[in-house]
């Protein structure tokens, strides 16, 4: 065996604390997912915590954000909570990738507002916090943002349901996310006012929460329907709702009779709109954000620059049957640009 050079034992002394913190904040992540206990010397750490590791917005996040990486020549540890809205898991996660020695920590809020403390114990441990998708209440508590206009990608849904409805009497249900999510405010906001309507609108016959999940979706639209079976407009938060919405609907008989628009643009959700469960989705970019937020972390790690404000990722409404007066795309460039695949 050859001996060690002074300079390789330095190399290997100077690392280890930061191998050893890694393979420790995974095992400590009993309730996450969490990946990558092993570690190059002088390599970037970057950490992606997402709001879960099932709903195929998060996967392809957390793709993005191990292609960027690899790339970029960063190390990426991620984790996930259980479900959307796991506070306590994304809390776990961040005290975790401090001690990994993460230099930049991405994340998607599960609560908005509760998350801001461990983000702001990250920062003053000098990561820097990217916000990705959803922004903090308040979104100062991040250092930037790279997310979609959420409240625009309501609104286009809400013009596009507004149009295509007619001119007929709106019977309105909104299966939204949870109480006080800035995500879901923005959204559910955005539709009002791009349907013409305020809160507390008659039209509004019927609000659900739904957490963003198939199963609470179906449950969330059979609800709806035993109040008020006259429905014929559904905003859902995202397209695994709109998908249970749509269930719930076909077991009525009401599947021909009743809108649904939806966010996201995932490539299922799109597929969901060719064939007719979906009339319009706003299509967003997790891939963009995901990429855009491993670059800035790697850049502050090797120049320690930081990224600053909200950049937007852009939305564009998908739909094959478009509305006067309301951009759209169809499914086809939907389907070619699905979750920013290019």
């Amino acid at each position: 065996m050859n001996p060690i050079s002074r300079r390789q034992l330095h190399r290997t002394s100077r690392t280890q604390p930061i191998v050893k913190g890694i393979a420790a904040a995974c095992v400590a992540a009993s309730t996450l997912w969490c990946a990558g206990a092993s570690l190059a010397a002088d390599q970037p750490v970057v950490g992606l915590i997402t709001k879960t590791d099932t709903n195929p917005f998060f996967v392809k996040m957390k793709q993005g954000a191990e292609s960027a990486a690899q790339k970029d020549g960063a190390k990426l540890i991620s984790a996930a909570g259980k479900f959307d809205g796991d506070n306590a898991a994304q809390v776990t996660a961040i005290e975790n990738m401090i001690t990994a020695g993460a230099k930049a920590i991405l994340i998607t809020p599960s609560d908005t507002k509760a998350i801001v403390p461990s983000i702001k114990k990250a920062r003053a441990a000098g990561a820097l916090v990217i916000a990705l998708d959803t922004p903090t209440d308040p979104q100062d508590a991040t250092d930037a943002l790279f997310a979609t206009d959420n409240f625009k990608a309501g609104v286009l849904i809400g013009q596009y349901a507004k149009a295509a409805l007619g001119g007929k009497p709106a019977k309105i249900a909104t299966l939204d996310l949870a109480p006080g999510v800035s995500v879901g405010v923005l959204r559910h906001n955005g539709f009002l006012q791009g349907f013409g309507v305020k809160e507390g609108d008659p039209s509004v016959v019927c609000s659900q929460d739904t957490r963003g999940d198939q199963a609470k979706g179906q449950t969330a639209m059979e609800n709806c329907l035993q109040k008020s079976p006259d429905i014929n407009v559904v905003y859902t938060i995202n397209e695994p709702a709109a998908a249970g919405a749509y269930r719930a609907l076909k077991n009525a008989g009401k599947d021909k009779s009743v809108m649904i628009v939806s966010i996201d643009g995932g490539c299922e959700g799109v597929r969901n709109v060719k064939a007719g469960a979906i009339a319009a989705t706003s299509q967003q970019y997790p891939l963009k954000m995901a990429e855009l937020g491993v670059q800035a972390g790697v850049d502050y790690a090797k120049t320690g620059k930081k990224v600053s404000g909200y950049h937007d990722t852009g939305v564009t409404l998908i739909t094959d049957k478009p509305q006067g007066g309301v951009d759209s795309k169809d499914t086809k460039f939907g389907l070619d640009n699905c979750w920013g695949n290019k």
